[in-house]
């Protein structure tokens, strides 16, 4: 007789693009079931989850505002529905705008704040009351917590936010055999990144790694899939995957 065993399943968040992308299509090679979270990209949703079919993989979309509860609760859902449970959750999805603290808009700052921090809570909820044992839910945060670059202020604070409450909630999973990790990724061949940069500037950056390059979405996506799957004695962590930059 075959044993059957049900597929583990995975939410990621911001998965429409840039390392969320690059995470659905690491845990859907890994055999994870994935719903591809998009804020706004629904096209670039829908080529994620044609890359993940093509490649024998089970994938879809869900469109919500990651800090409107409503739509947040919907999603997950919709996750439920679709494949019968829920294992493992990556919260990618954030926003960065950039700005000298004395020139922040406090219009920005509310809106970092309520995407970056409020986004984070209210998906962390909705995904730690449905997970199933051995479950995981994984946060993303920064380097530049650690580096301290000018101009990074408010996204720094919203970040820091995200890295004070990690330990705090694994811990809270006492029982549960749930893992809560945050990842902390260093300058990333991203959109989020590269935007507004000049190759010049973005060669400097990668000079300052031993690496001697920028991160690849792939390699956070590498440290998420561990995270996600065998690496169940890492709990309460924040992981700084930078290429040795700190």
């Amino acid at each position: 007789m075959t044993e059957t065993t049900t597929p583990r399943v995975a939410i990621v968040t911001g998965g429409s693009g840039g390392i969320g992308r690059a995470v659905a299509t690491r845990l859907a090679a890994d055999g994870l079931h994935v719903l591809v979270h998009y804020s706004g990209g629904k096209d670039r949703a829908d080529e994620v989850v044609e890359e993940i079919t093509a490649a024998g993989g089970v994938a879809s979309t869900a469109q919500a505002d990651v800090a409107d509860e409503i739509e947040v609760a919907a999603m997950f859902d919709a996750v439920e529905q679709r494949y019968g449970g829920l294992d493992v959750v990556v919260h990618t999805a954030g926003i960065m705008p950039l700005s000298p603290f004395l020139e922040l808009k406090l219009d920005d700052l509310d809106r970092i704040h309520r995407t970056n921090i409020r986004g984070t809570f209210v998906v962390g909820q909705e995904g730690l009351r449905r997970m199933r044992a051995g479950g995981a839910l994984i946060n993303t945060s920064t380097s530049v917590t650690k580096l301290q670059q000018v101009g990074y202020s408010a996204y720094v604070a919203s970040k820091g936010a995200v890295e004070a409450i990690t330990l705090m909630l694994a811990r809270e999973m006492r029982g549960r055999d749930i893992t809560v990790n945050t990842v902390a990724p260093g300058p990333t061949d991203t959109p989020l990144f590269t935007d507004g940069k000049s190759q010049e500037l973005i060669d400097r950056i990668a000079a300052q790694s031993p690496m001697e390059r920028i991160g690849r979405p792939g390699d956070i996506a590498e440290v998420v899939a561990f995270l996600a799957g065998p690496g169940r004695w890492l709990n309460g962590q924040i992981i700084y995957a930078n290429g040795g930059v700190i």
